[in-house]
């Protein structure tokens, strides 16, 4: 896996979050189970940060994940995540998230995110609010 570049990252959102001491196992990492709520939380604060309305009205779904563990994660009081779109489909996008810890990429991380119709249950179409929010997060695809 190449080193993706703080220039290619230009567009990327950081997230900083606190570690709770329940994230860590019993040799002081973060469990690998708490990486993935962490990447949920900063998904959820950089989705509703603004509080802009007419974007994800009836949610999102997870569709996939895929986590590279590059290093350990240590219990300290708290890590950043960068995250920007890599992949801007007709009904999904893929939010790539890049965790650091004392400057060093921890774990790099995709998630193929759908919104939901209505109904709560169908996928649908990305509308043109959401194209033009997400298009401006656009990050290199991890390689």
């Amino acid at each position: 896996m190449s080193e993706t570049t703080n220039d290619e990252l230009a567009a990327a959102t950081e997230v900083i979050l606190q570690l709770r001491w329940s994230d860590q196992d019993a040799l002081g990492h973060v469990n690998n189970a708490r990486i993935v709520t962490l990447m949920e939380e900063a998904r959820i604060r950089w989705t509703r940060e603004d509080g802009t309305t007419g974007r994800f009205e009836f949610g999102t779904v997870v569709a996939s994940i895929q986590i590279d563990y590059l290093r350990p994660l240590y219990y300290q009081p708290e890590m950043l995540i960068r995250m920007g779109i890599s992949r801007l489909g007709n009904k999904s996008f893929t939010v790539r998230g890049i965790g650091y810890q004392d400057g060093q990429p921890v774990f790099d991380s995709t998630t193929v995110m759908v919104p939901l119709a209505a109904d709560g249950i169908s996928s649908r179409p990305l509308n043109e609010l959401e194209r033009s929010w997400l298009g401006k997060s656009l990050i290199p695809a991890r390689s």
